[in-house]
């Protein structure tokens, strides 16, 4: 739990995709010691976090009957098809009245750093939305604070939270992280990829 004076923020793991590209669930591969997605719910349960929700909608059936989600909110988004933005305005109402806004990951990236998610939940300030910025771009964690949940809500496809923080411009927080970005897996070639390299390396 945060500490007294810390914002309350409420997890929130994007895993309801449909995997058409992939022809599988990837919510589903093999990962260490389990599946994809156990391992990033691992890494959400290991930070102090006031609230933890989970998106599902492709193969939701099968991932509960496979992953642990104890601890979790389970939001099940029938809309998956139309991409992640409606898993985010899903996700949204089930947020608790008291947190200060979500940390948004990806479910099938499983590489993440806790240093790297803590690191941008100090680093968002009063900046509406705070992202990662890797040696090679912006990425994941985004830190997006309640005032932009209308916005959210509104938001289509999958690249509707990019374009929100597109449009916000200065005004977000981009927080140095060190290390290149955490891979996520889209296609067969990403996840064998993935498997070859090591977490320094992804």
């Amino acid at each position: 739990m945060p500490t007294p004076g810390e914002p309350r923020y409420a997890a929130v793991v994007l895993a309801a995709g449909g995997s058409s590209r992939l022809g599988r669930p990837k919510q589903l591969l093999p990962f260490g010691d389990g599946v994809l997605l156990d391992v990033v719910l691992d890494l959400v349960r290991d930070l102090r976090f006031a609230q933890r929700i989970v998106t599902l909608g492709g193969s939701a059936d099968e991932v509960r009957a496979a992953v642990d989600l104890s601890g979790f909110d389970v939001v099940l988004n029938d809309d998956f098809r139309s991409g992640c933005s409606s898993s985010i305005g899903a996700a949204i109402g089930a947020v608790d009245p008291d947190a200060a806004g979500i940390v948004l990951l990806l479910g099938d990236q499983p590489r993440m750093r806790p240093e790297s998610i803590e690191a941008v939940v100090r680093g968002r300030g009063d900046a509406p939305i705070a992202v990662a910025r890797y040696r090679d771009g912006i990425g994941h964690p985004f830190v997006l604070s309640r005032a932009t949940f209308p916005a959210l809500r509104a938001l289509h496809g999958d690249r509707g939270v990019w374009k929100l923080i597109e449009r916000l411009g200065t005004a977000v927080a981009r927080v140095d992280v060190a290390g290149p970005m955490p891979a996520d897996v889209d296609t067969e070639a990403d996840y064998q990829a993935l498997l070859a390299t090591t977490p320094e390396q992804s």
